[in-house]
Formats: structure tokens, C-alpha cells, sequence
């Protein structure tokens, strides 16, 4: 398996996203991280529909300030600046608009059928890829930045990554082929074809419900207030993401806000 790629060419991902609204690919070769150059032009007409893509992130972090390590040349590290502003009460619903257009596209490019997990992940027997958006809202606007990393080559003796547990899935480790351009073309095809569906998140929430096949799939979570570890058996997403689980004791309500999943499986 190649533990190397060469680097993305953004003028040949400009060329075959010409005529879509996701066109202007704009390539770094080493950033702090693709959201936090995202945040700041977040707003600006010039940077609508734009797309920031590294090769490697020095400071590539998930939720709650984790971090999202990727050696230079594993994986498909970007956010794409939504091409308008959405109503900052729909916030709540682009990570799973952007969770369905992920797996429908790695799916089409590599054959590989992914899971969503709860809140803002994507497996296949082990995490492959991580959204976290980042926006900036003015009154009842909200400009968005959708980032998404995607492990896609497993690196050779990367020491950093070895100490990784659970240790994450790489694309490459489930198709024959799979080329980082043609992926990221794929996603903001994706992205072009379906960004009007984010404007009923309650049918977007139904998509990913049915496609994660979240119906009694048994999640276990940390609370951050207090560290204790529950299970609970899914039920719905609730009217702004949370996990609605029951267990013993009923039904809760979960936030993405308050806990850490560790653990799930499916009924």
C-alpha cells in the first residue's frame, strides 16, 4: 500500500468543478487548520462557495478542542465555505447535511459504504472521517464553513499515529483505488447537488436517520459534567440534533454539546 501521494492540483479540481457553486478550490500546502482560515474571510462575498484544502494541519482539531492528526499526504483535509448564508436557527442541521453528502459521495467514488455515527462522524468498522463546521452569524444570518477530514491513505511508521486508540480506518485500506482530487470533486458535486435540501432540516434529519439506521443502535456516551459512562438505546434526533435515547429510567435527551460517544452498535 503507498504511504505517499502527490500533492492535491487544485487547478485541475477547479477545472472539473467549473460550473458549480463549490468551484474556487483554494490549496495550502501546510496550515494551522483549514476551519480557522475559514473563520476569518466567514461573511466576505468574495470567499462564497469557497473551498480551503491543506495537505497538513499543525493545529487540525475535532469536537471539544480534540485533536484531528493527519500526516502530510494521508487524508483530505478541507472546508468549504457554504456559496450562502443559511437562517442561524438551521445551524443545528449541517452536520448531517454534510454527513450525507460525505457518504454518498465516498460511496459513488470508492464503492465504500459508510456509517454515520452520532454526532458528526463517518466509519467503516472504525472511524474514517470527522466533520466540524464553524460559522459566524449576523442577526438571523449565518455563514458556514463545513470542515471535514477524511483519512484516505494509511501512512507507513508514522509514530504519532501509532499511539492512536482506537486506531482510525483509511480509505485505502478498503478500495483498490482511491485518489484524494477525484474524492474532493465528488464531495462538492455532493455539496452543489443537495444545498437546497438543507433548507428543510427536518427531511434532512429523516435522511440521516434512515441511512445511519439509528433506530435502536445502543450508544455509549461520557457526560462531561460528571465523566460517568451511559448506554442507551437510540430512538430519534430531536428538533435541534440531540440524541433522544431510552433506557431504564426512560427517555433522554441527549446534546452534542454536553457528552462524548465512545462507543456504539448497531441493533
Amino acid at each position: 500500500m503507498p504511504n505517499q501521494t502527490a500533492p492535491l492540483d487544485a487547478g485541475r479540481i477547479r477545472a472539473l468543478l467549473a460550473g458549480t457553486r463549490f468551484a474556487d478550490v483554494r490549496y495550502v500546502d501546510r496550515t494551522a487548520s483549514t476551519n480557522a482560515d475559514a473563520q476569518a474571510i466567514l461573511g466576505n462575498p468574495a470567499a462564497l462557495g469557497a473551498t480551503i484544502v491543506a495537505e497538513y494541519q499543525t493545529a487540525g482539531a475535532g469536537r471539544k478542542g480534540r485533536r484531528w492528526l493527519a500526516p502530510p499526504g494521508s487524508a483530505l483535509l478541507f472546508t468549504a465555505i457554504l456559496p450562502r448564508a443559511l437562517r442561524s436557527a438551521d445551524l443545528w442541521v449541517v452536520p448531517f447535511w454534510i454527513a450525507l453528502s460525505v457518504a454518498a459521495a465516498v460511496e459513488r467514488c470508492t464503492g465504500v459504504a459508510l456509517e454515520l455515527v452520532w454526532p458528526n462522524d463517518l466509519h467503516a468498522g472504525g472511524k474514517v472521517a470527522g466533520i466540524l463546521s464553524v460559522a459566524r452569524i449576523s442577526g438571523d444570518d449565518a455563514w458556514v464553513g463545513c470542515g471535514i477530514g477524511i483519512n484516505v491513505i494509511r501512512p507507513i511508521a508514522d509514530t504519532e499515529l501509532a499511539i492512536v486508540q482506537p486506531q482510525p480506518v483509511f480509505l485505502a485500506d478498503l478500495a483498490a483505488h482511491v485518489e484524494r482530487e477525484a474524492l474532493l470533486v465528488a464531495i462538492l458535486r455532493e455539496f452543489d447537488a443537495s444545498l437546497e435540501a438543507i433548507v428543510d432540516p427536518a427531511r434532512v434529519v429523516r435522511r440521516w436517520e434512515s441511512r445511519a439506521a439509528l433506530a435502536g443502535t445502543r450508544y455509549r456516551y461520557r457526560h462531561d459534567a460528571d465523566g460517568i459512562e451511559r448506554d442507551g438505546v437510540a430512538a430519534r434526533i430531536g428538533s435541534h440534533g440531540e440524541l433522544i435515547v431510552r433506557d431504564e429510567q426512560g427517555e433522554h435527551r441527549i446534546d452534542m454539546a454536553d457528552v462524548r460517544v465512545v462507543g456504539h452498535t448497531r441493533a
